[in-house]
């Protein structure tokens, strides 16, 4: 860390130098103009740029297997690139499917151009189109509502919803990617923030949620999935079930509303409500245990695993209500 003194130039003008190192290494000499951004009381400067996009170049020669393109494609959109070339001395047919696949499951990148050796993608939104409080209000409906229907689909032995809740989450999915996006956007951009609305920590706290609502998702896709093997469930254990679920699912649902809520009082409140009623949940969970010890060896296995998942599903909502303490909190 370095320091620097303070001067007034003009009787009224505060000035302060620049660090020799790091304004050669930036760019930065006489008559560049730089930037400052305002966080209450930091003030963060940054060289300015003609052209802020981040560009990145990815060698494909050797991602032969469409899995292994596609989770490339998906961590260069995450970490912040802006345009995204592609290249190899030859892309094949699959590897160009594979690309248009991916880019169908991100907000706001498509393909620009594309020849035999090469293929650019760019993301068309900017940061200050992208909402990241819409985004996680959205992910909890989704991914909340997938629960409730794949434990319906489960105890009614209703494939079709089954299929549809798994086929949501890649609606959850698109979210996710988007608000991880954002979040490192603006850990790099400080330009970033400020475009968004919301300070670096609240992103943070939002990212941290995002993250909690996309893996109560894929449970309730796990549960989608068993529900596509266990045949109709009824009497009490269907009934223990619907209770698990409706306990599993007022955990996050409660914790939400502490995270998006500007009342640091009232999130506090919410928050510890949210925490003490996963006891709840672990005491239903075990009278379901108890209840299906008497299915077969098979069915029992299976919804066992059930349990399980509501019973994560309130675990990561208790994860949301600490993230909604945190971003109560009084700031240092």
């Amino acid at each position: 860390m370095e320091t620097r003194k303070v001067q007034v130039t003009g009787g009224s003008t505060y000035t302060v130098s620049l660090p020799k190192e790091w304004a050669t290494e930036n760019g930065v000499s006489a008559g560049s103009v730089v930037e400052f951004h305002d966080e209450e009381d930091l003030l963060l400067l940054s060289p300015r740029r003609e052209d802020d996009r981040v560009e990145g170049t990815l060698d494909v020669s050797a991602m032969t297997e469409p899995h292994e393109l596609k989770r490339a494609v998906m961590t260069m959109y995450v970490s912040g690139f802006d345009v995204i070339r592609l290249e190899a001395p030859r892309i094949t047919a699959e590897q160009r499917r594979t690309v248009r696949d991916a880019t169908q499951g991100l907000v706001g990148l498509e393909v620009i151009e594309e020849t035999a050796d090469h293929i650019v993608l760019q993301d068309l939104l900017d940061s200050s189109e992208l909402s990241v409080h819409n985004a996680i209000t959205r992910m909890r409906l989704v991914s909340l509502t997938m629960l409730a229907d794949a434990v319906e689909a489960l105890v009614e032995d209703d494939d079709d919803l089954a299929e549809d809740v798994i086929h949501r989450d890649e609606d959850v999915d698109r979210l996710w990617y988007m608000v991880s996006r954002v979040f490192r956007t603006v850990l790099r951009n400080p330009t970033a923030a400020n475009e968004i609305g919301f300070p670096r920590e609240t992103v943070f706290d939002y990212q941290s949620s995002a993250r909690q609502l996309e893996r109560i998702a894929d449970h309730a896709t796990k549960i989608a999935n068993l529900a596509l093997d266990v045949g109709e469930i009824s009497g009490e254990t269907a009934a223990l079930l619907e209770r698990l679920k409706d306990e599993a699912t007022a955990v996050p649902e409660k914790a939400m509303d502490a995270l998006l809520t500007d009342d640091s009082e009232e999130a506090v409140e919410l928050a510890n409500e949210a925490r003490g009623e996963i006891r709840a949940v672990d005491d239903t969970a075990r009278e379901v245990d108890t209840e299906i010890r008497e299915f077969d060896p098979q069915s029992a296995q299976l919804l066992g695993l059930v349990v399980d998942s509501l019973s994560r599903t309130a675990d990561y909502g208790g994860n949301i209500a600490e993230s909604a303490l945190q971003k109560a909190a009084p700031r240092p």
